[in-house]
């Protein structure tokens, strides 16, 4: 192919993921990767062996029997010797954990001698009785995992009769002792496991110092059953499968009905979800990955299903390629992070397993474009990959799905992104003793930690990425990889019949080829066609870091030829506007509505019109991502457009969209007042034509034709206090959208000094409707809504009342009048009419009318305080997305109607005068809403409320 499609994404991300512009470009002239050779790869083969050699033999050096190596200062981490780091040393046990985790790695790395040496050494060095409290997914995993890898490979070698003729099935002996240790934190009536458990006194109190916690995540709880199945089955006790079975089962059970998904952290004893957040990273991935693998290792067909609907649940959710995002149970169309953490780069390795191909692709690709990035994976990165957590344990699960993906697929493209790991480890981890962790990707900084995960996984997988089958003393196609990478035989399905004394009867011979249904995709999917992974990946091959050619970009102008064609900008495109859009049709670029609102843009080079198009379309994708890119600031809060003039006399406070530009209201302790005016043109996009009614005020303006920033620019030249700006989607509220900040247009907008605020179209048409009642409307804009106290003492009060008593006078009404005193100290006598037609009118919260329920003087104002958290978007688009907030705020702080609120009386300057000299005004469509109505609706979003919030707030104490 001529050219290669590229993709290049942004992210526009919010508290609430409200907005997401995805872009994707094509790089032209890029071909596929070279195709490397079997010398290189036999030289990478054997480089991932030195390097293997350099950790395992520097543990061994300087920190055997401790568990784990600190190669920075070149001695052995042993837990109460050293600083606590927390959780984290929960998975030290005193039972020297980095060799136990590398037994099997040494045997599939051909380090036979070694191997039998390690075991030896593990018989009779380690001990498994420790008064030590650890975490049982850790120890599960890492030890019992390794001693069932290393007993499995032990058999492996002494059935091949060679080496190990010795072995007398010790470590599986050791297995059983740590499975019996770990077997009282089952002790509970859901059958979910304690999350920590004394090795020599169980949950026995005081002794054992553990015991009193509540709460588990997922993965602690459901990543069990393959190292509890192979114990029970090689030793032929069922209790240890039967209780991670029944784990697993209440997981099952507690899924959330609706979404199938199931939450972060659960409480042990009650079941209920304490963290209700669901993704596939840390605190929920291996729970995912043993179903699966649980189906494959034991035929439970039940496994398989279970897994399928978890799955079906993930692509619809979760999964919004190439991202993996977290999303609430109960709300799962609700993001419940901007963020991703490392341990979900797992996932296209299970996605390879499962069959699903092309997202795996894409999720590794994106991956891949982050560690290119950072030079390797952050422990978490934005939406956007920016660095949310800098450190980098050494993690291997990028390498486990680069290794899947390329047996998968047979595309040398992987070998290259396994190279570059190599590259990256020895460049920037490799250190005298080993290799470290790093502190932080940013800078290069160290940690003086090397987890025993790196020799047990990292290696295995990459030397199997280089090596070839001949390099290998057995079939990995017979084994099955646990979660840390240990080594578990396929034909462990077949080994556990009974006798009538529930003893093991023996092994069963079985056809290999009765385990073809098991896993399906062991074999390469696409041997003969490499590109079609390449085909999928290039749409995203940008998507993270600028690393497309810029040579040959045409200057704008007219014709056809380099340097005369002038092309869409990315500051000028609106995605409203017609021509724009066919513009972009012709670049080869298509603009994607996505379901939950946010847009996408996609260019395919192969589609555009002409190569000159395409390459236009190539420089506006890339303006479109550096325009976004400056957009990316801090998230501002909410502000307030408060409507100060008579009646309103501040109650009504609309709650508005901030600016990253202009005046920061934040900074004005009393706020911008003024009275508002409509701009002419209303867009505000050309030079203001009525500058005498704009002087001195604050400037209306609707949304579209042009970016925010010229939109202040305007009105600021036409002298306006402050401006504000309303959404020309017709009927968009903050009940039907969330609120976002108005972005500037790319380029400095520190000439812009006056105050700018957003307001959807049905809050606008709030302060647009009062100005045709009442002509004059004065209002303030201010970081949040001001005492009404406070403005009423500054309103002329004798004008006030002066006015009032006029417009009594003007509509020929019974003089009497009835008082309605606000909360704050002074108050406006307004007249009400003593008897009043059934066509009389009461304010309602928007301003506008509604028929009272009785016949009887009303004075009732609705009131209510909620103000919700604030998103952001650009003004790239008009698109506006999904809904969270309410727009219309009150002052006061129930949410019923109170008669001692202000006055809402109709008078000649609020309505249209009917020939009875009595008020005719507008009724809404749903008039008669009831105080008890009103009531039960705020309570059940209330309570609608209270478990996202909870959610949220759990949210900010998350940990990986």
């Amino acid at each position: 192919m001529s050219g290669v499609e590229g993709g290049r994404e942004r992210l526009l991300s919010s508290a609430l993921l409200s907005w997401m512009l995805l872009l994707t470009v094509s790089c032209l002239g890029l071909g596929l990767v070279r195709a490397m050779g079997k010398e290189e790869k036999r030289q990478l083969r054997d480089q991932v062996l030195e390097m293997f050699d350099h950790a395992y033999q520097n543990y061994m050096e300087h920190a055997y029997p401790a568990d784990e190596l600190m190669p920075l200062t070149c001695r052995g981490r042993v837990r109460g010797l050293e600083p606590s780091r927390g959780d984290v040393d929960d998975a030290l046990g005193k039972f020297s954990l980095t060799l136990v985790d590398t037994l099997d790695t040494l045997a599939l790395l051909n380090q036979i001698e070694e191997f039998e040496v390690a075991v030896k050494r593990v018989i009779s060095d380690v001990h498994l009785d420790n008064d030590i409290v650890v975490s049982v997914f850790e120890t599960n995993i890492r030890v019992l995992g390794g001693l069932l890898g290393g007993h499995t490979m032990a058999l492996t070698l002494r059935d091949q009769g060679e080496q190990m003729q010795w072995y007398n099935d010790e470590l599986l002996d050791m297995a059983k002792e740590l499975g019996y240790r770990l077997l009282p934190a089952f002790n509970t009536t859901s059958g979910l496991p304690y999350p920590r458990v004394n090795l020599k006194y169980g949950l026995r109190r005081p002794e054992a110092k553990t015991g009193t916690e509540t709460d588990t995540c997922t993965a602690c709880a459901g990543t069990l059953i393959l190292e509890f199945a192979a114990l029970s089955r090689l030793s032929g006790n069922p209790v240890f499968e039967q209780h991670a079975r029944k784990a697993l089962d209440f997981l099952w059970e507690k899924r959330q009905r609706n979404s199938n998904l199931v939450g972060t952290t659960i409480n042990i004893h009650t079941g209920d979800w304490v963290r209700r957040d669901s993704g596939v990273g840390a605190g929920i991935d291996s729970y995912y990955e043993y179903l699966f693998k649980a189906y494959i290792l034991l035929g439970d067909d039940g496994y398989l299903q279970r897994f399928n609907t978890h799955y079906a649940a993930i692509m619809k959710y979760i999964s919004q390629p190439p991202l993996l995002l977290d999303v609430h149970i109960h709300k799962p169309m609700l993001n419940a992070r901007t963020w991703m953490d490392a341990l979900l780069a797992f996932f296209p390795g299970l996605q390879v397993l499962k069959g699903d191909i092309r997202p795996a692709i894409e999720t590794h690709e994106m991956l891949y474009q982050v560690t290119k990035k950072h030079n390797f994976l952050p422990e978490a990165f934005t939406t956007d990959f920016r660095v949310h957590w800098a450190q980098h344990p050494l993690r291997p699960e990028f390498a486990e799905s680069t290794y899947f993906l390329y047996k998968a697929t047979g595309d040398k493209y992987y070998l290259e992104v396994g190279k570059s790991i190599i590259e990256n480890l020895n460049k920037y981890a490799r250190v005298p003793c080993g290799f470290a962790a790093m502190k932080d990707v940013r800078t290069g900084s160290h940690e003086d930690r090397m987890d025993s995960f790196f020799l047990a996984e990292m290696f295995k997988y990459l030397y199997l990425l280089f090596a070839e089958k001949d390099d290998i003393l057995f079939d990995v196609e017979d084994y099955i990889f646990t979660t840390e990478a240990h080594l578990l035989p396929l034909w462990l399905s077949t080994n556990f019949t009974k006798n009538s004394n529930n003893q093991t009867a023996g092994y069963i011979d079985l056809d290999d080829s009765n385990f073809d249904w098991s896993c399906p995709n062991t074999q390469v999917l696409f041997p003969n066609d490499p590109s079609y992974a390449n085909s999928i990946r290039e749409p995203f091959k940008n998507v993270v870091a600028k690393t497309c050619p810029k040579a040959n970009i045409r200057q704008e102008g007219g014709g056809d030829e380099p340097g005369t064609r002038s092309h869409l900008r990315a500051r000028d495109f609106m995605a409203n506007n017609p021509e724009h859009l066919e513009l972009l049709k012709k670049m080869g670029v298509s603009l994607i509505h996505l379901k939950d609102g946010r847009v996408q843009l996609v260019q395919h080079a192969n589609q555009a019109a002409s190569a000159h198009d395409a390459e236009d379309g190539l420089r506006f994708m890339q303006e479109m991502i550096e325009l976004s890119s400056q957009q990316q600031k801090e998230q501002l809060p909410p502000r307030a457009v408060q409507i100060i003039s008579h009646p309103f006399l501040g109650r009504m406070v609309l709650t508005a969209g901030p600016a990253q530009f202009g005046t920061e209201l934040s900074k004005i302790t009393s706020g911008v007042r003024g009275f508002v005016a409509k701009c002419e043109p209303y867009n505000g996009c050309l030079e203001i034509t009525n500058p005498e009614l704009i002087k001195g005020k604050i400037a209306l303006m609707q949304r579209g034709h042009c970016m925010f920033a010229e939109k202040a620019r305007n009105a600021q030249k036409a002298g306006a206090l402050g401006g504000i700006v309303i959404d020309d989607n017709e009927g968009s509220s903050s009940d039907t959208a969330p609120l976002f900040q108005m972005a500037g247009d790319g380029r400095n907008t520190d000439d812009v000094t006056i105050p700018m605020l957003f307001l959807f179209n049905k809050e606008g048409h709030i302060i647009l409707n009062a100005m045709q009642e009442y002509q004059e409307v004065e209002v303030l804009l201010s970081d949040k809504a001001k005492d009404r106290t406070t403005i009423i003492k500054d309103l002329d009060m004798g004008d006030s009342e002066q006015n009032a008593e006029d417009d009594l006078h003007s509509t020929g009404s019974n003089p009497a009048s009835f008082e309605c005193q606000s909360e704050a100290t002074s108050y406006i006598k307004t007249p009400c009419s003593e008897k009043l037609d059934e066509s009389a009118s009461q304010c309602d919260t928007s301003g506008q009318s509604i028929i009272p329920d009785t016949k009887t003087p009303q004075c009732d104002v609705l009131c209510g305080s909620d103000q919700n958290p604030i998103t952001a978007a650009s003004d790239v688009s008009s698109d506006t997305g999904d809904v969270n907030d309410q727009g219309v705020q009150r002052t006061d702080s129930h949410g019923t109607t109170e008669d001692e609120q202000g006055s809402c009386a109709q008078t000649s300057g609020q309505g249209k005068k009917g020939t009875d000299g009595e008020v005719e005004t507008e009724q809404e469509s749903n008039p008669n809403i009831s105080q008890e109505t009103e009531s039960r609706t705020i309570d059940s979003l209330l309570s609608d409320w209270k478990e996202e919030i909870d959610a949220f707030e759990m949210m900010d104490k998350d940990e990986l």
